[in-house]
């Protein structure tokens, strides 16, 4: 979303507001529509799309955001609907969204969760029907059910200590007043309080924030220190800098410049020294590291909390046509990779063809690379197949999945 940029001007409680509202309606839109197609006398799949948001917009409001009387809603829905579609889009917007408002969001306004689990969790949890199914075939109702209602939450703060322990961590955030938590799982990982300003936080403690999904890609890969890293897809610079501290050199590249200077910025602000250059992952125009790490682009099913329009805008194709780019990026990445070095693999996606599937491909192709963990992580984290597989429902961070792979000296 750029909602950033779009709420920019507004005054910090008018962001609040739509930043609610918005990422809101992202989460929640499966649910929003099925309650109100309900509402829509004909065919719902007539409404114009532009008076669809407007009616998802309102029945959030109604239904999930208690400041906002149900008169204000209505009437600025009906208002909106009126100048983009007409006066009878308005008539349409006032009967649906009244309507919405006196029959709630019970449970049993939806397919019955034990009858119908696939309509269930897609509609009141709110995801993709082919994804849903994809779930429902590997894990039971209730690991989805635990991994939707996840989904549909705001996402925790969480900052990566760089020079601290957590324990120390927590000191120094409770001597500015901030209150903290470790995040738990061996994540090395400090969760802020409900409320708590992450730009204060940064302030007193030398850190980064990330989800400890994510950095325990970096604590799996434990890196030997000394080591040469290069980062093949490094933007916005969260493992690049984690890993830093324990490098001898590294270098993060990305292809876009604009996110290139993100990873600049970030690297400023904590005083890390790293090397930074503008190149395609595809064709990396470097030499001589010890180690790479290739966080690949992948679907994102893991971390549907923090980026909720993920979910919409992937289709049943985007796996295939992913998982051919991640292969060729595989292959570049593996060609810098030194006799004796090391190759990490990374993804924030929960999709076997994205994580262990794509892995048994790799190492298919021969080049003398063998998984290779070093217990740096806690085993209830790490597969049969050695690989690092976080999962949202039962660790509560985002997704992810790494593979630590050793190249034959």
């Amino acid at each position: 979303m750029a909602f950033g940029r779009a709420a920019r001007s507004l005054e910090p409680r008018e962001r609040a507001f739509l930043h609610e509202l918005a990422y809101g309606v992202a989460r929640l839109r499966g649910r929003l529509d099925h309650l109100v197609d309900r509402c829509v006398r004909g065919d719902p799949a007539r409404v114009d799309a532009r008076v669809r948001e407007i009616l998802r917009l309102g029945a959030y409001q109604l239904l999930y955001m208690n400041g906002v009387p149900d008169y204000a809603a209505v009437s600025q829905a009906v208002t909106q609907a009126t100048q983009v579609s007409g006066g009878r889009a308005g008539g349409l917007v006032n009967a649906v969204l009244r309507a919405v408002a006196t029959e709630g969001d019970a449970e049993s306004l939806f397919p019955d969760r034990r009858v119908d689990p696939v309509g269930f969790l897609a509609s009141w949890g709110s995801h993709p029907r082919w994804l849903v199914e994809r779930w429902l075939a590997r894990w039971s109702v209730e690991e989805v059910t635990r991994l939707v209602e996840l989904d549909n939450r705001p996402p925790h703060i969480h900052l990566v200590p760089l020079d601290h322990s957590v324990e120390e961590a927590l000191r120094l955030l409770a001597d500015a007043g901030i209150e903290g938590w470790d995040a738990g799982h061996g994540s090395g990982c400090v969760r802020l309080a409900s409320g708590a300003d992450p730009r204060r936080a940064l302030e007193a403690l030398p850190s980064l924030v990330q989800d400890p999904g994510a950095h325990l890609v970096t604590r799996y890969a434990d890196l030997p220190v000394g080591t040469k890293l290069a980062d093949l897809c490094a933007a916005p610079g969260g493992k690049a800098l984690a890993l830093s501290g324990r490098a001898a050199y590294t270098l993060a590249a990305d292809r876009s410049e604009v996110r290139m200077r993100m990873v600049r910025d970030n690297a400023r602000r904590v005083g890390r020294r790293i090397g930074l250059v503008v190149a395609d992952a595809r064709h990396p125009p470097i030499r001589g590291f010890d180690a790479v790490l290739l966080d690949v682009p992948c679907t994102g099913t893991g971390t549907f909390r923090r980026h909720p329009d993920g979910r919409w805008r992937l289709a049943p194709d985007s796996l295939e046509v992913l998982r051919e780019v991640q292969r060729t990026l595989i292959v570049a990445a593996a060609r810098l990779v030194p006799p004796g070095g090391l190759l990490i693999y990374s993804t924030c996606s929960l999709e076997p063809e994205e994580n262990a599937g794509q892995m048994a491909w790799f190492l298919e192709q021969g080049g003398g690379f063998a998984v290779e963990a070093t217990g740096a992580v806690s085993a209830e984290l790490v597969d049969d197949g050695g690989y690092l597989e976080v999962l949202p429902q039962e660790a509560g961070f985002d997704g992810s999945f790494a593979a630590r792979l050793r190249r034959a000296a």
